[in-house]
């Protein structure tokens, strides 16, 4: 599956898979490939820092579960690796290994999410204004019943789909040149009832 053929989100449920990401360095070496759109295991290890054998075997156990794969881009003597899918959505199955994995896994994406808005504030003052507009958090409370939560996030979803199909990661001809990554992390969670029932 090449990045360009399948720029959207891709559904990840087999428990094997979900253990092999749930993993800190691999989820580092994911997300700087991601960023970079291709990159070689010693370009990973020294934007980590840690040695380019064990970003090696990092980058072989996430393409053993489909998560990265070799990138056309190489000369023969460096093989770049590059991400498989823009986005990724993680469910287990009935199995509690599973669903450990996934909790673990959206905790991650959330508290990176907050990581970065944390940073994003730091360097506020350096950026363009209108930057302050749109970067941040938005928050919608709704009452909603499964389906229409099924349908809202299908419409998001596919927003983003259509966006990465038309920029795909690693391809800098594809974008503008004020063009910068931005990450939107779509956390969805129902609420405990209150005790008369809101």
């Amino acid at each position: 599956m090449s990045l360009e053929s399948h720029p959207g989100r891709r559904v990840v449920t087999d428990p094997l898979a979900l253990r092999a990401l749930a993993h800190p360095l691999r989820l580092k070496i994911y997300g700087v490939v991601g960023r970079e759109g291709r990159m070689t295991a010693a370009e990973a290890a020294r934007q980590i820092g840690i040695s380019q054998a064990l970003a090696s075997h990092h980058l072989r156990q996430l393409a053993k579960y489909g998560y990265v794969e070799p990138s056309p881009a190489g000369d023969g003597r460096e093989r770049p690796w590059q991400i498989t899918s823009t986005a990724n959505r993680f469910r287990g199955d009935d199995s509690s290994e599973a669903w450990e994995s996934v909790e673990f896994l959206d905790r991650y994406m959330a508290e990176q999410a907050v990581e970065q808005l944390a940073d994003w504030q730091l360097r506020r003052e350096d950026q363009d204004p209108r930057w302050s507009e749109l970067a941040g958090s938005d928050q919608s409370l709704l009452y909603l019943t499964i389906e229409e939560v099924a349908e809202l996030k299908e419409a998001v979803n596919a927003l983003f789909t259509e966006r990465a199909r038309r920029r795909p990661l690693g391809d800098a001809t594809k974008r503008p040149a004020d063009a910068v990554p931005v990450n939107f992390t779509l956390v969805t969670a129902p609420l405990r009832p209150t005790a008369s029932g809101g």
